[in-house]
């Protein structure tokens, strides 16, 4: 494999089968930690930057790209506008890792850090707050508003999961972690299309508003928001798990400990989640779980006991390790409709429970899967960009 940009290191068909994983089924994990900048967020700042390209308003080596995000889309898109020839500002809050902050400024993006917490108790409404000021204080800077942009959504319509539509003959079940909605919304998308009896499992931290959760204070970077992004009107899940802190820090010990694998605490939501809906699998159910990027990044968060003991409590001991159109106009994105107070209730899963059953997950298109299906991709109609 050679290579012309780091933008081509996207690795499309990785999925690590985890036998037995849910009560008897097997789960496949599709591993998107591998892609260049750690995580899935590579797919979504490509797509972004180039959204804005095509509508004419990006110029390079004068163009402000800013965004608001917890680490894995800022890094990402340091590189991308690193490599395409645009400044880059992210505003962040103290909940986002400090590999990404440092990762960030090696590719010579700036950041900014909030301190103060929103009305809710988390730092969007901060965030967002402070990238309002900065588009008035700049008149090249574009915002380019990852939670309501639908280029965001698209790219995970047309890669994310299109590579699953190709691995598998038959996916029954889906399990996403949301934040912006922009992975749930493209793969929820794309895999009804190709797999009509599907189910598509949003799942989100408790403290989260995405889909009507109570507001609560959350300290694991990644997944979730506190204030409700545009997209996720566009969101339909099949169900709603959301999962406590503490219960996404014992998954991601326990995966470590039996599947020998470090991953970042939106898949150990992820994760939690399958275990808790596993008595609703049939057995031979092909279920496809997604998992955003890595752990090593959290060594000094999720994966120490330290950090544990002061911001999430847990009942699992934890090992000591050495561990409307892209334009100064996107602020207008940022209505009345990311309020809080405008959230209409969801019925949400509690996170509880634990599921046995029997059956083996089967399907794999490589492998000796059952079911039908094919694996041809379909164009996308595209939604016109949120308020434009």
């Amino acid at each position: 494999m050679i290579i012309e940009s780091p933008l081509e290191l996207i690795f499309r068909d990785l999925f690590y089968r985890l036998r037995g994983f849910a009560g008897g089924n097997d789960v496949f994990l599709k591993l998107e930690g591998f892609n260049v900048t750690g995580s899935i967020k590579v797919k979504t700042a490509i797509a972004l930057v180039e959204d804005l390209e095509r509508r004419g308003i990006a110029k390079p080596n004068e163009t402000v790209m800013i965004e608001s995000s917890s680490g894995n889309l800022g890094h990402a898109l340091s590189l991308v506008c690193a490599i395409k020839g645009y400044e880059f500002i992210c505003v962040t809050d103290p909940n986002a890792n400090r590999a990404a902050i440092k990762s960030i400024e090696l590719y010579g993006g700036r950041v900014i850090v909030v301190e103060d917490r929103d009305s809710v108790g988390g730092f969007l409404g901060t965030r967002l707050q402070k990238i309002d000021r900065l588009l008035q204080e700049n008149p090249n800077a574009v915002w380019l508003n990852q939670y309501a942009n639908v280029a965001n959504k698209n790219a995970h319509a047309e890669q994310t999961a299109d590579e699953i539509a190709r691995e598998f003959e038959r996916v029954d079940w889906a399990f996403v972690g949301t934040g912006t909605t922009g992975t749930f919304g493209g793969v929820s998308e794309r895999l009804r299309q190709e797999f009509p009896g599907i189910k598509v499992v949003a799942v989100e931290p408790k403290g989260s508003v995405t889909f009507g959760g109570k507001p609560g204070k959350r300290n694991i970077p990644g997944i979730g928001t506190s204030v409700r992004p545009r997209l996720a009107d566009l969101a339909k899940p099949d169900r709603i798990v959301a999962i406590d802190e503490a219960r996404t820090v014992e998954a991601c010990l326990s995966f470590v400990r039996d599947h020998h694998l470090l991953v970042g605490g939106s898949t150990g939501s992820v994760l939690a989640a399958v275990q808790e809906l596993a008595t609703e699998f049939m057995a031979g159910d092909t279920i496809v779980a997604i998992s955003p990027d890595l752990g090593e990044k959290y060594l000094d968060t999720i994966y120490d006991p330290t950090w544990v003991e002061a911001f999430i409590r847990t009942s699992q001991p934890i090992p000591a390790l050495a561990t409307e159109g892209p334009s100064n106009s996107l602020r207008q994105f940022r209505d009345a409709n990311h309020l809080p107070s405008q959230i209409q209730p969801s019925t949400l899963i509690g996170s509880n429970g634990n599921g046995t059953g029997n059956g083996n997950g089967n399907g794999t298109r490589n492998g000796n899967g059952n079911g039908n299906g094919n694996g041809n991709g379909h164009k996308h109609p595209g939604y016109g960009a949120a308020g434009e």
